[in-house]
């Protein structure tokens, strides 16, 4: 079974905006912007991308699907690490071209590659007239 989704076309602004039809608004590569929130204090996880079948699988199951712009394919995060992204909850902003996605992370807890709990570990500031990165602690 494959989720079907109202085509942006076929709604009005207001419909998009304020009525009840999930109309998401895919890019020109048929993406669409995904920022993962951890569903316990909202501390944002990971940023990523889902094409139409990412969504509906993860609609389906209950389980969060990417799509992998590196690999070029679907990917169920978590699937060779353990750390599956149970959705507690998936929101659309104003136009629908983006989601938010709040999770219960499996397995040890990690979200990103390098192992730590957020991809959002380091902190961007300027010392000395440059922009330098350090590790934020958590």
């Amino acid at each position: 079974m494959s989720v079907e989704f109202q085509p942006q076309s076929s709604c009005s602004k207001h419909d998009i905006e304020e009525g009840a039809a999930f109309a998401p608004r895919f890019d020109s590569n048929g993406l669409i912007t995904a920022v993962v929130c951890d569903a316990r204090d909202n501390s944002i996880l990971m940023v990523a991308h889902m094409n139409a079948q990412a969504l509906s699988l993860t609609l389906e199951t209950g389980i969060a699907h990417y799509w992998s712009r590196s690999r070029q394919q679907l990917w169920k995060k978590g699937e060779t690490s353990g750390n599956l992204q149970k959705v507690i909850s998936l929101t659309t902003d104003c136009d629908q071209d983006a989601l938010c996605l709040h999770v219960e992370v499996a397995g040890n807890g990690p979200t990103c590659h390098t192992e730590r709990r957020s991809c959002f570990y380091r902190q961007v500031s300027l010392i000395d007239g440059k922009a330098r990165l350090t590790i934020k602690s958590e």
